[in-house]
C-alpha cells in the first residue's frame, strides 16, 4: 500500500470517528441533562435582607437544609441557631410547646422533611406581614402539599407566629 493510500485511509478513519463522536456526544450529554437543567433552574438566586418575605424564605431554606442533613452532626445546632435568630422569643416558646404536645417539628408541622418549599407574600397590616409557606413532601404529579402562614414583625423581621393552614 502506498503512503498516499495510507494517509487517505487514516484521514477517512479520523473523519469517521469525528462524525461518530459528534453524533454520540449530544446523546451522552443528554443523560445528565436533567441534573444540569435542575441545577440551572436554581443556579441564580438573589435576595434583599430588608424584605420580610425574603427573610421568611431565607429561614425556611436554611432550616430545611439543616434538618435534611441528618448525617451532619452540626445540623442540629444549626437548626437551633436559625430558630434563635429568625424567631421572636414568643414564637420560639410556641414552637417548643407544639413540639412537646405533638411530637413533631414545630417549624414544619411534621415529623419528616419536605423536598421543596415556596414562600409567598399574602398581606400586611398593624406592623406585621404574613407569608404563606408551601411545603411539598414528595415528587410527582400527586405530591402531598401543606401550608403554613407565617407572621413577621415589619420592624425587626422576626417571625412572631406560625399557623398550619388546613
Amino acid at each position: 500500500m502506498s503512503v498516499h493510500s495510507r494517509k487517505t485511509l487514516l484521514a477517512a478513519a479520523v473523519l469517521t470517528g469525528g462524525i461518530t463522536l459528534a453524533a454520540v456526544a449530544p446523546a451522552l450529554a443528554g443523560t445528565g441533562a436533567s441534573r444540569t437543567t435542575h441545577a440551572a433552574a436554581v443556579s441564580s438566586a438573589q435576595g434583599d435582607p430588608r424584605n420580610v418575605t425574603q427573610h421568611v424564605a431565607d429561614f425556611y431554606g436554611a432550616y430545611i437544609d439543616a434538618v435534611w442533613s441528618t448525617d451532619d452532626r452540626s445540623a442540629g445546632e444549626a437548626a437551633k441557631a436559625l430558630r434563635g435568630f429568625y424567631l421572636s422569643a414568643a414564637a420560639q416558646r410556641k414552637v417548643t410547646a407544639f413540639e412537646k404536645r405533638e411530637h413533631a417539628d414545630g417549624i414544619l408541622f411534621a415529623q419528616n422533611v419536605p423536598v421543596k418549599w415556596k414562600v409567598t407574600y399574602t398581606g400586611s397590616g398593624a406592623g406585621h406581614a404574613t407569608s404563606r409557606v408551601t411545603l411539598t413532601w414528595s415528587d410527582g404529579p400527586h405530591a402531598e402539599v401543606s401550608k403554613i402562614d407565617v407572621q413577621s414583625d415589619l420592624k425587626t423581621l422576626k417571625i412572631t407566629d406560625l399557623k398550619s393552614v388546613r
